[in-house]
């Protein structure tokens, strides 16, 4: 069985709302583009090292759109590069709608959307899920995810739609791998999706090293 990935840049809030370009989401949001200043070449290094075996992309609509508009008109280095991957890979598209799908590999998924998503599973090894925020909330709300690389930028915007807006329950995450910083404080946590749901404790037991003598 493969796996799906959510690769997410987000702030301190964790608002994740148009990191990459003001008009990706302006409706309302007037700070797009925030990641840019704080993208330096150890974030662009582990975007990377993390797409490693990436054989597709499930994206929601709006992200589709960015996507398609940029990455066919961009050309690698002869070594490849994103754009080469993501040109080549195929794309499926989570969308209420029946949108014209120019990009070459994109099929739209049906109306059963957590059904669709569970055949990929079976379909590819390393399915990446980048951005897409209404999309991303419906896989944590299903937990159909298997890795969540989610990058902390240090800001705090205080507007904008959140990581876990609406669409979190309860779930353990295991750290795959200590974290990853940059040198302008954005963070890097990988997690692995955990079994089970949390559970509670008592704090002031011995082993917690809190309130014993």
């Amino acid at each position: 069985m493969g796996m799906i990935h959510i690769d997410l840049f987000a702030t301190l809030d964790l608002v994740g709302q148009a990191p990459g370009d003001p008009e990706e989401d302006p409706e309302g949001f007037p700070f797009g583009g925030w990641q840019a200043p704080l993208f330096d070449e150890t974030v662009g290094r582990q975007v990377g090292a993390g797409m490693e075996g990436m054989d597709a992309l499930l994206l929601g609509r709006r992200t589709y759109d960015i996507f398609a508009a940029f990455w066919p008109n961009q050309v690698d280095s002869v070594d490849g590069g994103i754009a080469t991957l993501f040109n080549s890979i195929p794309k499926y598209v989570a969308s209420r709608g029946n949108p014209d799908l120019d990009w070459a590999g994109s099929t739209r998924l049906g109306p059963d959307l957590v059904g669709a998503v569970r055949e990929l599973r079976d379909k590819h090894e390393h399915v990446h899920v980048i951005g897409s925020l209404n999309l991303v909330q419906t896989l944590l709300r299903e937990r159909l995810f298997d890795r969540l690389d989610l990058w902390l930028f240090p800001i705090v915007l205080g507007v904008g739609k959140k990581v876990f807006d609406g669409g979190a329950v309860p779930a353990n995450l295991e750290l795959l791998e200590p974290p990853v910083t940059s040198s302008k404080g954005a963070v890097l946590l990988r997690y692995g999706l955990g079994a089970g749901i949390p559970g509670g404790g008592d704090m002031r037991r011995e082993d917690r090293g809190v309130g014993s003598s």
